[in-house]
């Protein structure tokens, strides 16, 4: 094939795309339903609202949470950040919550002494933990947080 055939047949079928427009604007636009098209995906949405369109941060979060299945972990970050108010500031005194892995709450202590203490203070302190956490799905995104908190492993300052 040729450029100029090449170039011809492009041409030819540019002029029958023009012909069948022409006509059926003659036609008073036959095929127009006088709706919008659907869109397809790749297209823009046009001027109506849509997920894509930029959020306000405080909209957005909580849906990047719930999407990404941070819920739990997210409220567990929150118990965490309230730790001197929940577990009293004698207690906070003396530790701190450094992680939370897999329903694992990992706490280190300033002593051996308080690492033993907050040991034997373990179950009433996880049943305080999950109180706090709260049993309400709505409050977090649709997910049981009850007993999220499953054991609490307490470290010495050595990290034993």
């Amino acid at each position: 094939m040729d450029g100029e055939s090449a170039e011809g047949s492009g041409m030819d079928l540019a002029r029958a795309a023009l012909a069948a427009a022409r006509s059926r604007s003659r036609d008073g636009g036959a095929g127009w339903n006088g709706r919008r098209r659907t869109s397809t995906p790749g297209q823009r949405s046009g001027s109506g609202p849509d997920e894509r369109d930029p959020q306000l941060l405080s909209a957005a979060i909580p849906r990047l949470i719930e999407d990404r299945g941070w819920t739990v972990p997210a409220a567990v970050g929150g118990v965490m950040g309230r730790w001197s108010e929940i577990v009293g500031g004698h207690i906070a005194a003396h530790c701190t919550p450094v992680e939370f892995n897999e329903g694992v709450l990992t706490v280190r202590t300033d002593s051996a002494a308080w690492a033993t203490e907050l040991r034997m203070l373990a179950p009433q302190l996880l049943a305080k933990l999950n109180a706090e956490l709260g049993t309400s799905r709505a409050a977090h995104g649709g997910r049981d947080t009850a007993g999220a908190i499953s054991n609490l492993k307490v470290v010495g300052p050595g990290g034993r």
